[in-house]
């Protein structure tokens, strides 16, 4: 059975991503924050109970990426596909003017850059015993640095240009083994990143996730020297 880790799954656009990989058949491992308390998790495993599995998951810290990997470790010998999905955003008004707040930005990259590095890091070995060595993280348009015009979204967006370079630095250990790297800025998407639902968002969790998952569906034809970086209807971006 092919099977599947995505983080970040207990609401909004992991949780859509986690109903997508189980209309498709996989095993997912459902990871994340409050993931065991979730109500979509919970109504989907009463769905797919033979196909889920919930696990918490705190990506920012070491001890629980490596308790999450031994448990994983208990219930499989293999992995094909990771997407990186947990993320936060930070403070969007920061501006060079004004106050910067610098320990928030550092809790953002520990998140968003460094989570999902110590996440692809520990379960590695799990994804090259798979047969699609398949990594997806969700990156954003804000990490492009070529078509920036913000001035500020530090945290997110610097944290996202971070991302996109460690995506690159994975996806040249990897492609040689067979592994491939995607990053996929998922569109506007209603999440309650900013601590409410952003209802004025073009896309809902699931439309997204629809969207994504057809690229995941693809994947081999994004397969190349270094990771694709696209949005959610499969377009380039620039980097």
């Amino acid at each position: 059975m092919r099977t599947v880790c995505v983080t970040g799954a207990a609401r909004g656009l992991g949780l859509a991503l986690t109903a997508q990989m189980l209309k498709r058949g996989y095993l997912v491992y459902a990871a994340g924050l409050d993931v065991e308390d979730s109500e979509g998790i919970r109504m989907l495993a009463e769905g797919y109970p033979d196909h889920l599995r919930a696990i918490e998951l705190d990506i920012a810290d070491d001890l629980s990426v490596a308790l999450f990997t031994e448990t994983l470790k208990l219930d499989t010998n293999h992995l094909d596909m990771l997407i990186n999905n947990a993320a936060i955003l930070g403070s969007i008004t920061d501006h060079i003017r004004g106050p910067l707040n610098m320990a928030e930005m550092a809790e953002v990259f520990n998140v968003n850059t460094l989570g999902t590095l110590r996440v692809t890091h520990s379960l590695l070995p799990l994804l090259l015993q798979g047969q699609v060595k398949l990594i997806v993280d969700i990156s954003s348009e804000a990490g492009s640095i070529e078509q920036c015009s913000r001035d500020g979204w530090y945290a997110y967006c610097m944290s996202k240009a971070a991302l996109n370079m460690q995506a690159r630095l994975v996806h040249n250990g990897l492609k040689d083994e067979g592994g491939q790297v995607m990053l996929v800025h998922p569109g506007w998407v209603q999440s309650y990143m900013r601590g409410e639902l952003d209802v004025a968002a073009d896309l809902t969790p699931e439309q997204s996730a629809q969207h994504i998952a057809v690229l995941i569906d693809r994947h081999e034809q994004f397969k190349g020297d270094q990771p694709a970086y696209v949005d959610y209807k499969g377009e380039k971006l620039p980097w």
